[in-house]
């Protein structure tokens, strides 16, 4: 099983470490935390919101998009602007 590494990621002007682990039954499950933001942002883990996937690449994508969700639910934006 190969250790996670965080992965800095940014979107609009909201900071966020994304984390996928692996499980004991080879899939991979995404965490997102988001460390600050506009306004004074405080540091939170984003609830998971998934089961685990078969890749590590879609666990990824599926840590990118969620930030960007959470992120659009605060703002107002909707999810128009994928």
């Amino acid at each position: 099983m190969t250790p996670s590494m965080d992965r800095l990621f940014d979107y609009r002007d909201f900071h966020f470490v994304l984390r996928v682990e692996p499980t004991d039954t080879n899939l991979f499950m995404p965490a997102v935390r988001c460390e600050s933001g506009p306004g004074g942002a405080q540091q939170v883990a984003l609830p998971a919101d998934t089961d685990p996937y078969s890749s590590e690449a879609e666990a990824w994508r599926h840590a990118e998009q969620q930030a960007m969700r959470w992120v659009h639910d605060r703002t107002g934006d909707g999810q128009g602007q994928f």
